[in-house]
């Protein structure tokens, strides 16, 4: 008995249309009605893979990973000079969910940048702030500010090493003046040094020593009077 084949049902021209237009795999420059333009991978009619997007408002690029429509994986975001018109690194690093995650550089003008950890956008984590004035912060941050252990150091290296919260010295720590040759170990609530004490530390090579050493403290037991001074701060010690 002859086997007879059921012809195909002729599918509406919309459907074929519709089928073309899923984005899937990589595509040419795809233009966004406001102008915004990407070249790239698609998964699903959403950005995902290696692609490069480009705004038009801000004329701001971003050439890196992206995972359904967002920026994830490692990229590096980039503006137009408002002068030469050429193209300057703001970010390069890690992204998740369209903002940094990760390890990552943050460039806020050619002398002064971060390089660290980030969590949704803001410092935290392990870092170090490279500021303009020759400045160098380096420690724990979180929500854009040291917090934790970390350090501070000056242009003329000068520096405090010690606690941090919420941006501010707060907790035990030192001051160490190498251009007096003193050391200065205290502790501080909220960048305020509320009781310590100074003394002499490479005063010899110093380059601005004072005329005169310091001279000893003679209390019976001067740590139990700092233990006595710091256990009425409010302050939490490790």
């Amino acid at each position: 008995m002859p086997h007879l084949k059921t012809p195909r049902k002729p599918q509406p021209l919309w459907k074929e249309w519709d089928r073309k237009a899923q984005k899937c795999g990589v595509r040419h420059t795809v233009y966004s009605v406001n102008g915004d333009e990407y070249t790239g991978e698609w998964l699903d009619n959403k950005k995902h893979g290696k692609g490069t997007q480009v705004w038009k408002k801000t004329g701001a690029i971003y050439d890196g990973d992206g995972k359904h429509g967002n920026r994830s994986g490692f990229g590096t975001f980039s503006l137009p000079d408002p002068v030469t018109g050429e193209y300057v690194k703001a970010y390069s690093g890690g992204w998740k969910d369209d903002m940094k995650d990760g390890f990552g550089t943050y460039f806020y003008s050619e002398t002064e940048y971060y390089e660290g950890e980030w969590s949704k956008d803001k410092r935290s984590g392990w870092g170090r702030m490279y500021y303009e004035d020759g400045g160098i912060s380096e420690g724990e941050w979180l929500n854009d500010k040291l917090d934790g252990q970390g350090m501070f150091r000056l242009a003329n290296e000068n520096r405090y090493e010690g606690s941090w919260k919420n941006g501010m010295k707060h907790g035990p720590g030192k001051f160490v003046y190498l251009d007096k040759g003193q050391l200065y170990e205290a502790v501080w609530v909220e960048n305020i040094a509320k009781c310590g004490k100074i003394s002499d530390f490479g005063r010899e090579g110093a380059p601005a020593a004072p005329v005169y050493p310091i001279p000893k403290i003679h209390l019976l037991d001067p740590e139990a009077v700092l233990k006595d001074a710091r256990a009425t701060l409010p302050i939490e010690e490790d």
